[in-house]
Parts: structure tokens; C-alpha cells; sequence
């Protein structure tokens, strides 16, 4: 049997309507039927149909928590104790986790069932997932394409009906862009929103977690679960809460920006049209739409990398091979063991984006390159706050075109980092957006809408979402 959304789904198997063993198992049977797609690098089976016969149970008897029987998929950068945490990279292939990450208990705590852990760009650092040890993901509309990344498994996962929602991490488009490609939901939340304890840094003060799923309400109401203060996270904070379920605000008429940076040349014509479609909708539902101006677009790529690849730097400088994860065993000194094992261990993007911040932080070029990004941060976070000032909600494109062919970027880096030039924006102002999917192009690949807000409005992103839903 359908249902519409988590919340529906605990009610039919109250009511006997819906097996949540045999829910389970056809997903299961999905990831079985599709998994020349790559999606997932681990698969929990056993465990998943144990847990279905014990939360049914908790469902039939009224105590069960507000994710109960939800299938969920967990990208392979978050720590599940005892399970495999590999990051899609050699380096970390035979580790296994020794504690559970904040956002993934919170999932268990309201009786999720994690089905299994997706395939990503090694250490999530990509922009189309062909950068994994596991092997590139592949978009399930068009098989010849990618799904985005780095969350590309984790799209998928949601994309073919093999779980009902799946999360993902973001440092620059990583969940809104594969969102996007693969014509689902993806939000990002606010920097601070979800705790970081237990996600595999790439760079700190970017990496957000955030979930995947095909309607806006079970986006809302994993946010509500996973967000929150966390002690073991000191970025976290307390912050409004998620509105679940979503205030229905049909009279609320809210005041939407559309930059002009945004719209400029290297954007697909489909995109812009179906866009602008969007745009005369809300004008014809007595929205007030309005040019706006976020001057400091253009040097968001070039801020974004060389801060990103400053924090990798510095965060992955940890494996070393003497610890944990591979060890080089073609070494005779301890440097050669160092040298060796990261070599051997790292996948050429990563090895590109540690020696890219590692110049980036070198002396003489300190000042140049890393101080003064940091400064250009902080304008593009101005660039929001004056925007934010006289509008509600900003919409943009997710990404400059649909979902491109396998291999054909990956020779060249610049052109796949401008992949995220509508995306990392809302990184580096630590503000919220959701991939919105809008339509398909005239070969059928999905097309994306993101809506942005000021930080920690997520309520409003999402009551925006459920308007224009309604207004179709």
C-alpha cells in the first residue's frame, strides 16, 4: 500500500494496513533490483527486519516514537556504532565505528530503521560521485548521468523507492544539488541547527547534516527529530523549533527575492524558464516577487574552495596511517609510512583539495589567499543579512544545468567546482535552503528550485514549500 508520508505510514500499520517486516523487505528487494546504481556501501538486512518486527509492536501499542518504522539511509561520513565508517575512501576501508553520531541516535531514539549507508564522494568532496572507492553512483532517471554529490548514494537511495527518507551532509551543495539531479527533496539546514558529533569533518565550519526525501513534510519532520543543542558539539545551539507538521499559512503572503546574479549567463535556458514559471505562480497567488542584488556572488566559488580546502587541510592531516584506517606496508621509516599510506590511501580529488589549502595556508600566502577569503566571507554573509532585510525568502536555481553524463567534467576541476556556484552561498552564510523539484526538461531529467532564508528559518522555508505546493 502508498502512502503519502512517514506520519500516514505509522498510522496504516497501526491500523493493519501496511507489514513493516514487508515494507522493509521491499525495500530491500529495490536495493537489490536496482543495485547497478551503486547507491549503498553497506546493507543492513537482518538488522532492519529485526527492527521492523519490534517497533511494529511499539506502533500497535500506542509507544513508539515519532519516526516509528521510518527507513532510513545514513551517508557513509556518519558514525553508527559498529557498523562499517569508510567515508567512500581506501584510507578508512576496514574501519569500524566506536560511537554513534548525535543526529543518527536521535533518528534511533524516535524508532527509525537505518537500512543501510550510502555511497558518496571519498570523504564528501565532489560534486557527481564519481570520486568514491565503491565506484561511481549513478543517477537512477538516466543512467548515463550522475546523480550529484557529494550525497549522491543517499539521493539515490530516496530517488528509486529503496527507503522512505535518507540523510546526507552539505559543505556546499552536497544535498540540495544530488537533490536537484535526482528530483527530490534536499535541505540543507542552518549552520548550527544539527549537530556535527559523529560526522567525519571535510571543513568545520561548513559541514551540515541534513535529509532527503520525496515530500516536504517528512523533510520538516526529520529536521524536528535530528535538530537540537548538543553538548558534544560546541557550534550547535538551541534555536527555534521545527513547526511539525507544517503550519498551513495559505493567507501568509510572503515577500520572495530572486537575485539577478543568479540568472546571468551559464544558466540552462529550461531551468530559467521553469523558474520564471514558478515566479508568475506566486505572482498570480498575490505573492510580492522582487529583483534583488547579492553583489558578492561572483567571488563565491573562489571563497568557498580556498576556505574548504584550508579546513580539509587541516582535518585530514589526521590520516596517517598510524592510528586507524590503511598503513602503507611498502615503508622502512616512520616518514615513508606518512607518505606512503596517504598516497596509497587517498583518491586523487582529496589529495587535490589537501594540497590546494595546504598552499593556501603556507607561509607567505597566509595573508593573501586564507585571511582574506575570510573577510570575503563575512560580505557575503552581509550580502544576506541586507537582503534578508527586505525580503522573506530568496529563490534561485539549484544548479546552472540538469544532471550531466558520467566522466564528462571529471577531467576538468574548475568546471565541476562550478557545479555548486548557486549552492555555496548558503554555506558560507550559514543559512538554510531547500532543493524544491520543479518539473523535468524535454528529456525528462529533473529540474530544482532552492529557497534560501535568513538563518534558523527553516519554518518558513517549509511553510513556503507547502503554499506552493498547494498553489501547483
Amino acid at each position: 500500500m502508498k502512502y503519502s508520508n512517514i506520519t500516514e505510514k505509522i498510522s496504516l500499520v497501526k491500523n493493519n494496513k501496511i507489514s513493516l517486516k514487508e515494507n522493509v523487505k521491499y525495500f530491500l528487494s529495490r536495493i537489490d533490483e536496482r543495485k547497478n546504481l551503486n547507491a549503498f556501501n553497506f546493507v543492513f538486512a537482518d538488522e532492519a527486519l529485526h527492527q521492523a518486527e519490534i517497533i511494529e509492536k511499539k506502533i500497535k501499542s500506542g509507544e513508539h516514537g515519532k519516526l516509528a518504522g521510518a527507513v532510513i539511509a545514513i551517508k557513509d561520513v556518519l558514525s553508527y556504532k559498529d557498523h562499517p565508517l569508510t567515508c567512500s575512501s581506501k584510507i578508512l576501508s576496514n574501519f569500524i565505528a566506536v560511537y554513534t553520531a548525535t543526529a543518527i541516535q536521535k533518528l534511533i531514539d524516535e524508532d527509525a530503521i537505518i537500512i543501510g549507508k550510502t555511497n558518496c564522494d571519498e570523504f564528501a568532496m565532489g560534486s557527481s560521485n564519481e570520486n568514491s572507492a565503491f565506484g561511481a553512483v549513478l543517477n537512477p532517471i538516466d543512467e548515463s548521468r550522475v546523480p550529484g554529490g557529494s550525497s549522491g548514494g543517499s539521493a539515490v537511495a530516496v530517488a528509486a523507492d529503496m527507503c522512505d527518507a535518507s540523510l546526507g551532509t552539505d559543505t556546499g551543495g552536497s544535498i540540495r544539488q544530488p537533490a536537484a539531479f535526482c528530483g527530490i527533496f534536499g535541505l540543507k539546514p542552518s549552520y548550527g541547527r544539527v549537530s556535527r558529533f559523529g560526522l567525519t569533518a571535510f571543513a568545520s565550519s561548513f559541514d551540515t547534516i541534513g535529509p532527503f526525501a520525496k515530500n516536504v513534510d517528512d523533510i520538516a519532520l526529520i529536521l524536528n527529530v535530528i535538530s537540537g543543542r548538543d553538548d558534544r558539539d560546541s557550534t550547535s545551539v538551541d534555536s527555534e523549533s521545527i513547526d511539525y507538521p507544517i503550519i498551513k499559512r495559505q493567507d501568509k503572503k510572503f515577500i520572495i527575492g530572486f537575485p539577478k546574479e543568479y540568472f546571468g549567463d551559464g544558466l540552462d535556458k529550461e531551468i530559467k524558464e521553469k523558474i520564471w514559471s514558478v515566479i508568475e505562480v506566486l505572482k498570480q497567488n498575490d505573492f510580492e516577487v522582487k529583483e534583488i542584488s547579492l553583489p558578492m556572488t561572483e567571488y563565491n566559488i573562489a571563497t568557498y574552495y580556498i576556505l574548504t580546502t584550508a579546513e580539509a587541510s587541516s582535518n585530514l592531516a589526521r590520516y596517517d596511517g598510524a592510528r586507524y584506517g590503511y598503513r602503507s606496508r611498502n615503508s622502512s621509516t616512520l616518514e615513508e609510512m606518512y607518505v606512503n599510506s596517504r598516497s596509497e590511501g587517498f583518491g586523487s580529488e582529496v589529495k587535490r583539495r589537501i594540497m590546494l589549502g595546504t598552499y593556501v595556508l603556507s607561509s607567505g600566502y597566509y595573508d593573501a589567499y586564507y585571511r582574506k577569503a575570510q573577510k570575503v566571507r563575512r560580505l557575503i554573509k552581509e550580502d544576506f543579512d541586507k537582503a534578508f532585510s527586505q525580503v522573506d525568502l530568496i529563490i534561485t536555481p539549484t544548479t546552472p544545468s540538469v544532471a550531466f553524463k558520467l566522466g564528462e567534467k571529471s577531467n576538468d576541476p574548475l568546471q565541476m567546482y562550478l557545479s555548486d556556484i548557486y549552492t555555496t552561498s548558503a554555506n558560507l552564510a550559514g543559512i538554510p535552503g531547500l532543493n524544491i523539484p520543479i518539473g523535468n526538461n524535454q528529456n525528462g531529467l529533473p529540474i530544482g528550485m532552492q529557497v534560501l532564508a535568513k538563518q534558523f528559518d527553516e519554518n518558513k522555508i517549509f511553510q513556503f514549500a507547502d503554499i506552493l505546493n498547494l498553489a501547483g
